[in-house]
């Protein structure tokens, strides 16, 4: 099954590599759970396949990243979430100026991906079961909008799109 608008984001964990020790996190990757994450917050969440990936890379990190000042005047938090281990967002996120703008969450097992239905399967081009990419706004735990990408497509998910949503 997959989310849709007016449901209820479910539980799961996310990881983030934290860099400055603050308090309740330590330096390094820190589990966090969605559920605890997303109370009484509105969020700015977009997923997309991969770390480093070109379309990932060259545009969508890049526009949220651009656009943070902007949108936070709209949410609480913006969060990049990937099919990749903690080190891998917090290498990525370093390299495109996300730090303080971008939260990059990793779900490296895939685990809340599967439980949102948004898996995307890429085993045939050697890099596993990935998320697709898309956009949602979270309020308070409900999903107010969701923007799902067609294959291949970078078209609903981005920056722009969430801005005249939030």
């Amino acid at each position: 099954m997959t989310i849709k608008v007016g449901d209820s984001v479910p539980s799961g964990k996310l990881w983030e590599f934290v860099e400055e020790e603050t308090p309740g996190c330590s330096i390094g990757p820190n589990e966090f759970d969605v559920a605890e994450l997303v109370k009484g917050k509105r969020i700015a969440l977009f997923a997309l396949p991969g770390a480093f990936t070109p379309t990932c890379s060259a545009q969508h990190l890049p526009g949220y990243v651009a656009k943070a000042e902007q949108l936070k005047q709209k949410v609480d938090e913006i969060w990049c979430v990937s099919v990749n281990d903690a080190f891998v967002m917090g290498a990525w996120g370093r390299e495109h100026g996300a730090t303080g703008k971008v939260r990059m969450m990793a779900d490296g097992n895939g685990e809340l991906t599967k439980a949102l239905g948004m898996q995307l399967d890429l085993t045939a081009r050697g890099i596993g079961v990935r998320s697709q990419r898309y956009s949602m706004l979270i309020e308070n735990g409900t999903v107010k909008t969701l923007n799902v990408e067609g294959p291949g497509k970078f078209e609903v998910s981005d920056a722009d799109t969430m801005l005249s949503q939030a």
